[in-house]
């Protein structure tokens, strides 16, 4: 086991694949000589080239597309946005072309192809570097959506998703990049469409992703101490849902909190709460709760961005809610 930086991980991952596949390669603003805005692609071009670690233009829709054929013709391009707001510049070359080209082909094209990066609400980046674009994708046919929170297991889905013949839209959060984990020496891969049980409980299920399961974490020694016993599920995959796992959890509990970054509405959540509703009704005590960010771009103003997002004591307040029938 080796101590890794969550940063370094993604950029183990991405070194390992390039190095066991010469059809994988990088491209996106200043991922070459500089080295990636958050050091992901940090001295890769020095083993691969200016080639296989590209440094494009500012223009997003014009280097997404130009990765959408390169993925067409059997390379693996890996699209790093500077901040995945800015990709917004390519929805039409990502929900057009790259989600549907598998389909409207009649599967003659394959698009193996990684959109990674950061997003999410940083510490005062404003609210055009505070991007959840989770909500804006999430539903565009053909689109594989991956949301990572460790080290560990930032690695092993971003490797599974270069080897993916679908196009992944792989969330980074930009406050996890200096999160540190013990990773395996050995190589490893983790499933793209499976959540993961962080804590296992009875009494309530909290779903949630990216730097929001950290948030959960934090709240869950005090909601222990007020005698509750939270099960903690991390999504990781937000398209498509792992509604086994989520099933088999709600059978348990009947309650569940999901506690999102997403905007309110049109979010993660509100896809959640339609799934659970149709497929798992019966099985529930009390009405869903979604701990969501405020349907307001984010302010740069420290304290007010604080306020937009859900803090710790909110989920540990729905949790005594919920389980005491308070709701």
């Amino acid at each position: 086991m080796a101590e890794t930086l969550f940063f370094n991980a993604l950029r183990e991952a991405i070194d390992e694949e390039m190095a066991r596949d010469s059809s994988v390669f990088v491209l996106g603003e200043d991922v070459g000589h500089y080295g990636g805005s958050y050091k992901v692609t940090k001295d890769l071009y020095k083993k691969y080239g200016d080639l296989r670690v590209l440094d494009t233009p500012i223009a997003e829709n014009s280097f997404t597309g130009l990765a959408v054929g390169a993925a067409m013709t059997g390379l693996r391009p890996i699209i790093e946005g500077m901040n995945m707001g800015f990709l917004l510049l390519a929805f039409n070359q990502i929900s057009n072309n790259a989600g549907m080209l598998r389909y409207t082909s009649g599967g003659n094209f394959k698009i193996p192809l990684v959109i990674r990066g950061p997003g999410g609400v940083g510490r005062q980046l404003g609210a055009e570097h505070s991007q959840r674009l989770e909500a804006y994708f999430q539903a565009v046919p053909g689109l594989k959506i991956v949301a990572c929170s460790t080290p560990y297991n930032a690695k092993g889905l971003l490797k599974s998703a270069i080897r993916d013949e679908n196009p992944v839209l792989f969330f980074e959060h930009v406050l996890l990049y200096n999160l540190k984990e013990n990773l395996p020496e050995k190589e490893y891969l983790i499933p793209l469409d499976k959540a993961e049980i962080v804590r296992p409980g009875k009494d309530v299920t909290i779903l949630t992703y990216s730097r929001m399961r950290h948030h959960v974490m934090q709240a869950v020694p005090a909601i222990e101490k007020q005698g509750f016993d939270p099960e903690v599920i991390d999504l990781i995959s937000l398209k498509p849902l792992d509604m086994e796992t989520i099933g088999a959890s709600v059978r348990k509990t009947h309650r569940v909190i999901i506690v999102e970054e997403c905007m309110k509405t049109g979010g993660i959540a509100a896809e959640l709460i339609a799934r659970i509703s149709e497929e798992l009704f019966d099985e529930l005590d009390a009405p869903i709760v979604r701990l969501s960010s405020q349907d307001i771009p984010t302010p740069y103003n420290g304290k007010l961005e604080s306020l937009t997002i859900v803090q710790p004591p909110q989920i540990v307040e729905a949790v005594q809610k919920i389980v005491t029938g308070k709701i």
